[in-house]
């Protein structure tokens, strides 16, 4: 539900009364102190703060793009701010915070909101502690009786003064919020009332109470004292930067807050551009009304989507609830002691020091982007801060994009391997040039190069070594598991990055397709059948070397026969562990105490069948049952199969399993012998009597489709049969009749590569679910 829908339906309305109402009073209660401190910290009429909070909620919160956001005015501002009103006076910088809406509506209409996404978060999290620190060394001499030096540095350095010689009233009601903030945190059934508000009250009552001599915060007249906006005075050049700092940073910190919201409720996800437009309107008219830039609360928006707000009424009656306080009960904010607002605000900025941030952010290594950033706001200043952040961020992501690992170690006599990964740019040349140093000249090398990008200066040194190599009397096997960029490169053909194949893109080729020659794999569609004697032996002179190099040698270096029998599954596990083995191994880590498939997944024994291609499913998807025909014996079948049998009830049962599919092929014998005469092969012919009932419907069953022949409609025919057989087992057939299982038939026609859903009363492919 929206404000700009011309009517609201009658639940709609209920919700409203039932969720947002009540939410809206939470925020209210949250809202007024923060705005209160806020104002403070950035040294503008406490009224400015008021104005920015129901500016940004009734105007912001009806227009934005998030129907949870609340905006108002923002601590992460306050340093900016502050700055602006030292240097050019409060109603110059009213004028700033106007400019810099208008900017923010230019940029909402451009559409570039998503471009404030890629301002690095250990950037942002960085400035938004820099400016906690600032606040609470700030606030926290206040609180202590005294007055804010001009910098943070200064802060410090008076700090130790300040603690030993003041000790009055101020002094009390700053430690007394303080301790109530950190107290009510702690108690949970207190928690209906914000802390914020708890504290305020508390300290107010008790300065009153006990007669404390406290400065109390001058409301001056309430929103009457607020006054417009002038033009500011100076640089010009100064004045647009500030506008364009403003409007930036008020950007970036409410377009970040919108994105964190989507994950706090399942409304409709936000409109960045949207948000960023009415961020700008809000701005304009809390410039133009004498009040703080407004920017969405992290604060604020949590609180309200914790309080259950299902729209956007929530945040709009939030600003006319501080409006008619405002207007009301004006008196009341008059009676707080200015020392429990720079107590408050000393609670916020050391909250803003988040450390769950530098927990999050050690695991990708840009603490020390966090800490550089929140360093540079601290002592530098803001804009100097974010900007030395951004830089170290951008080096560092360079640094990363251009980072290479080159691994150069012997295997076997005079064979050695060099693998290469990453990018491959001139800054990894030094790198890799010291690394092929080491390897003696004449030796046989395997080159494994698994590159994203290879520029010039990298192939010009690589292939300059190849020549040397080679010239030598050295070999040069080389092998690019990513893209064939040496390969191109030599070709003189261009590199694009439509050239860039898989990971994993060898991992599904037969054996025999995988033969090397200048490393690469023959590829010309040959079946291995039809190699020459010439080709094959090759081939299997080449495997039996690679598979050699793996073997157990004894001590006269032989290598023993059990290897020497199998070198492509030799060769295909060593490749498996060279290649595949890195990146499935946390995923397989995970899962390997305990199974969660979600199909069990029954096909034929025919080694054309790769269930997990088929299905571009990978480990843990499915629980395959493989046999001669994918044939599934009735439970009722005499003797009994316990194989298949123990295998539906076990994935039902136990594993849970939610879909059990067959799936059969073209071209299967299983089915070709049922069509003719099976071979006189008595555990086959055992076994193929279970296909009986598949032949018994399929000459039932008129010949309507036979486009592909008669084998192409029993294969089919023999699929629906088969999830029969499975309902003949009483725990299938229930779970099916409750609608907990579903049971699903697949065909694979092996010369089209295609996989189709068949439907059970044609046995034909359905038309909307085909793949080919």
């Amino acid at each position: 539900m929206t404000l700009r829908s011309g009517t609201t339906p009658e639940r709609d309305w209920r919700s409203v009364l039932r969720h947002d109402v009540p939410a809206s009073l939470v925020v209210f209660l949250v809202a007024v102190p923060l705005s209160l401190g806020v104002a403070v910290a950035s040294g503008a009429p406490v009224a400015a703060g008021l104005v920015a909070a129901v500016v940004g909620g009734v105007l912001a919160g009806a227009l934005g793009g998030s129907v949870v956001q609340v905006s108002g005015p923002a601590a992460g501002l306050a340093l900016v701010v502050a700055d602006l009103v030292h240097t050019y006076g409060w109603r110059a910088t009213c004028t700033i915070t106007l400019l810099a809406g208008i900017v923010q509506v230019v940029l909402g209409g451009l559409r570039v909101a998503r471009a404030a996404l890629g301002v690095s978060p250990a950037v942002v999290h960085g400035m938004l502690a820099g400016v906690g620190a600032v606040i609470a060394l700030s606030q926290l001499h206040v609180v202590l009786g005294g007055t804010p030096q001009r910098s943070a540095l200064e802060n410090i350095l008076q700090l130790p003064s300040q603690i030993a010689n003041n000790h009055n009233h101020a002094v009390m009601t700053g430690v007394l919020t303080i301790a109530i903030l950190v107290v009510w945190a702690r108690l949970p059934r207190l928690r209906t009332v914000p802390a914020p508000l708890a504290a305020l009250i508390g300290a107010t009552v008790t300065a009153a109470v006990l007669g404390w001599d406290a400065t109390r915060v001058d409301l001056g007249g309430g929103f009457s004292s607020v006054l417009g906006p002038v033009m500011p005075k100076g640089d010009w050049h100064a004045i647009a930067s500030a506008v364009l700092l403003v409007a930036l940073l008020a950007g970036v910190e409410s377009l970040l807050t919108c994105v964190a919201t989507n994950r706090m409720h399942d409304g409709p996800r936000a409109d960045l551009d949207r948000e960023l437009a009415a961020q700008g309107l809000a701005n304009v008219v809390s410039g133009a009304l004498g009040g703080l830039p407004v920017a969405g609360v992290v604060v604020r928006t949590t609180t309200n989507a914790r309080a259950g707000a299902r729209s956007r009424w929530s945040t709009v009656l939030h600003g006319v609830w501080v409006l008619l306080f405002t207007v009301v009960f004006a008196w009341l904010i008059a009676l707080i002691p200015l020392a429990a607002l720079a107590a408050l605000l000393v609670f916020i900025g050391v909250q803003m020091i988040n450390l769950a941030h530098v927990r999050n952010l050690r695991g990708h290594r840009e603490v020390p982007v966090y800490v550089t950033t929140m360093g540079g706001v601290v002592l530098i200043g803001l804009a100097e801060g974010v900007a030395i952040g951004l830089a170290l961020a951008a080096l560092l992501s360079l640094r990363r994009l251009a980072r290479v690992e080159v691994v150069v170690r012997p295997e076997g006599d005079r064979c050695w391997r060099i693998v290469v990964t990453g990018s491959l740019t001139f800054l990894g040349v030094p790198r890799l040039t010291e690394a092929l140093a080491a390897v003696p000249p004449g030796s046989a090398v395997e080159l494994d190069l698994n590159l994203d990008f290879m520029d010039n200066a990298a192939f010009e040194a690589l292939h300059a070594w190849r020549l040397d190599h080679e010239r030598a009397g050295g070999t040069i096997d080389i092998d690019e598991v990513h893209g064939e960029w040496y390969a191109a490169a030599v070709g003189g053909a261009g590199l694009y990055p439509a050239r860039l194949a898989p990971s994993h893109d060898r991992g599904w080729l037969p054996w025999s397709y995988r033969r090397h020659s200048q490393g690469r794999p023959q590829l010309d569609g040959t079946p291995p059948g039809a190699a020459t004697a010439a080709a094959a032996g090759d081939a299997t002179e080449t495997a039996t070397e690679t598979a050699t190099e793996t073997t157990t040698e004894t001590a006269t270096g032989a290598a023993t026969p059990a290897s020497a029998a199998v070198p492509d599954l030799v060769s295909g596990m060593r490749e498996f562990q060279r290649r595949t083995a890195p990146l499935v191994r946390p995923l397989l880590h995970r899962m390997a105490r305990t199974q969660s498939p979600s199909h069990l997944f029954i096909t034929c024994a025919d080694s054309r069948i790769v269930p997990n291609i088929i299905t571009a499913s990978g480990p843990g998807d499915l629980f395959t049952v493989r046999n001669v025909g994918n044939l599934v014996p009735r439970a009722s079948s005499l003797p009994p199969d316990d194989s298949v049998g123990s295998a539906v009830e076990y994935a039902v049962r136990i594993l849970g399993v939610r879909t059990i599919t067959v799936c059969g092929h073209s071209g299967c014998g299983a089915m070709t012998a049922l069509l003719g005469e099976v071979p006189d092969l008595p555990a086959l012919r055992g076994w193929l009597r279970h296909g009986r009932q598949s032949l018994a419907r399929f000459v039932a069953t008129p010949a309507e489709d036979d486009d592909g022949g008669p084998l192409d409609r029993l294969c089919r025919v023999n699929v629906i049969q088969q999830l029969d057989n499975l309902r003949t087992y009483p725990f299938v057939d229930e779970l099916v009749r409750a609608g907990q299982l579903r049971l699903a038939g697949l065909y694979f026609d092996i010369g089209a590569a295609r996989v189709d859903l068949l439907d059970p009363e044609t046995y034909a492919p359905v038309p909307a679910l085909r793949t080919g």
